[in-house]
Parts: structure tokens; C-alpha cells; sequence
């Protein structure tokens, strides 16, 4: 019963809003965070605590101000998923555009398979929509919704113009099999993780515990490993996808090193990013939660 209202919940939202004019589906959605950001202190204290921690130099008011944008981009980003089934190449042409396209096409054309690094910053869901919409279908590692049925329809949507899913439960065999085929998968890698799984790398200058599985398949299989993300620009009123340059994967004798350097040289990437654009990332999670052996817990 509790996932069948959640599902609905979320169709009905999702349908509202999909139907409503932008501006007001913001306004909207802007309540909605701000409702969120009132009510849900532990979220808040969380966002709070990481400003503190990795950009100690702004005053308490700009961290605010910062933290503010966060929930701001969360109701853009709301507003956008539930418009996406509508979006259409010629219908989006005024208000999105891209940047940097040559690192990701250059990448594309060596036909080894190309590995998107990205997170949770700017327009996420978007990016890899557009994406595809604009004939570049790509893979996306994904958790798994508990609420199977609300997975089905949130995959739905993402996956209208030719993307595909691979799941974070058997990932690995299918990104291996991806970067075979020459296809492009982007991962989301600013999460926090636990060991074996992820190593400890330096983020915003804190050790970070990082998914390592982006390392160790672009250093296997010889894909291509370039950031790609989307972001809100005020000034423009446009959202604009940006491909940065190739990020270099170390292949020595060495491989364990190999691999945190990569992973190193992921972290940093994402984080340069961050810092242009501060409250387009999600300071709400619990990024710096696993800690070296014997360090104490920081939230």
C-alpha cells in the first residue's frame, strides 16, 4: 500500500507539473523545496556541516545563500523531469545548448567505448536526456528504487530516446560489456562509498571515499574517460551541457596505484566544477560519511 500511494504521488506531481507553464511549475516546485528545506533540518544540518568543511573561507551568509541555490536547482530539476517526455530536438533548440561537443565526439570516434564522468550537479537528469535526444543514447549506473513499480516509470522517461540503465547491483560485467560495443556510460561519482568497493582519494581536501569501478574499466578496456555536465546559466536563462577535456587514466605496473590516481584525477575534475558552480551540487548528502580507520565520524 505505502509504495502503490508513493508511486501515484509521484505520477500525479509528475503530471501536474509536466502540464503547468514553466514559470509557474517553478514557483511551485520552489514552494515545495522550500517547504523541504524548512522542514527537514537533518538534510539541512548536513548541507551546513560539508560547507563548513570543504569552503571554510565563505562567510556563514554565503554558505547560506549557497545552500539556498541547492533546493533551488532541486525544483528546476523537478519541473524539467516532469516536462522531459514532451521535449522534442526542435522544441528545446532555445533554451539548451553545448559546449566543449568536440572532446566527447573525438572520444566517441576511437570506437573504444567512452566513460562519462559526472554527478550529482546541475541539471543530472537533463543532461543525459538531451543527450539522447540529440542522438547520442547513452548507459547510466543507477541504483535500484525500492519502490520497483516507481522505478519502472522514472526509467521509463530517461530511456524514451535510446538510453539504457545498468544497474549498481551487477554494473561492472555491463559496463565491460558497454565499453566493448563502442557505446558512452556516465557515472555518477561523487557519491560516498565504503571499501572494498571505493578508495580514499582527496576531495575539496579531505579524504573521500570514491567509487573505483570508472578507473578500473576505462584502464581494462582503453575507453575514454571525459567529464560531462549541465548546468543553469542565469544569465543566459539556458541550460548548457558542457564536455570537458579527456581525463588521462595512468596504465603502469603499478595497478593498484593506477587506479587511485585515476580516481584521484576523476575527484578532481568533479570538484573543479563544483567550485564554478557551488549551488548546483548536492551539499545535502553525506559525502565525507566513511573515514579512514581509526579517524572519527564527521556528521
Amino acid at each position: 500500500m505505502q509504495q502503490t500511494l508513493e508511486y501515484w504521488l509521484v505520477v500525479v506531481i509528475a503530471r501536474g507539473l509536466g502540464r503547468l507553464p514553466r514559470g509557474v511549475a517553478r514557483l511551485l516546485a520552489g514552494l515545495l523545496f522550500l517547504l523541504v528545506y524548512c522542514l527537514m533540518g537533518r538534510l539541512r544540518r548536513v548541507g551546513e556541516r560539508n560547507l563548513q568543511m570543504a569552503l571554510p573561507e565563505l562567510s556563514s551568509k554565503a554558505r547560506k545563500a549557497i545552500l539556498h541555490g541547492v533546493y533551488k536547482n532541486l525544483a528546476r530539476q523537478m519541473v524539467e523531469f516532469s516536462r522531459m517526455d514532451r521535449y522534442t530536438p526542435q522544441n528545446t533548440g532555445n533554451w539548451v545548448r553545448t559546449e566543449g561537443l568536440e572532446h566527447f565526439l573525438a572520444a566517441e570516434t576511437r570506437g573504444k567505448g567512452v566513460l562519462v564522468v559526472t554527478g550529482h550537479l546541475g541539471a543530472w537528469e537533463l543532461s543525459s536526456f538531451y543527450h539522447s535526444l540529440m542522438g547520442h543514447p547513452m548507459g547510466m549506473v543507477i541504483r535500484r528504487l525500492d519502490n520497483r513499480r516507481l522505478d519502472a516509470f522514472v526509467n521509463g522517461i530517461r530511456c524514451l530516446h535510446g538510453n539504457f540503465v545498468l544497474h549498481k547491483d551487477d554494473f561492472g560485467r555491463g559496463l565491460l560489456t558497454s565499453m566493448r560495443a563502442g557505446k558512452t556510460v556516465g557515472i555518477l561519482m561523487d557519491t560516498n562509498m565504503t571499501p572494498p568497493q571505493g578508495a580514499f582519494v582527496k576531495f575539496f581536501g579531505m579524504d573521500a571515499c570514491t567509487a573505483t569501478g570508472l578507473a578500473h574499466i576505462a584502464r581494462k578496456t582503453g575507453a575514454a574517460v571525459l567529464p560531462g555536465f549541465m548546468f543553469w546559466e542565469a544569465a543566459e536563462q539556458k541550460y548548457v551541457l558542457r564536455f570537458g577535456p579527456e581525463i588521462q587514466i595512468p596504465h603502469t605496473e603499478n595497478v593498484s596505484a593506477d587506479i587511485v590516481e585515476g580516481t584521484q584525477r576523476c575527484t578532481s575534475a568533479i570538484e573543479s566544477w563544483i567550485r564554478r558552480y557551488p549551488d548546483q551540487w548536492l551539499w545535502v548528502h553525506r559525502r565525507w560519511k566513511t573515514r579512514p580507520a581509526g579517524e572519527p565520524g564527521l556528521y
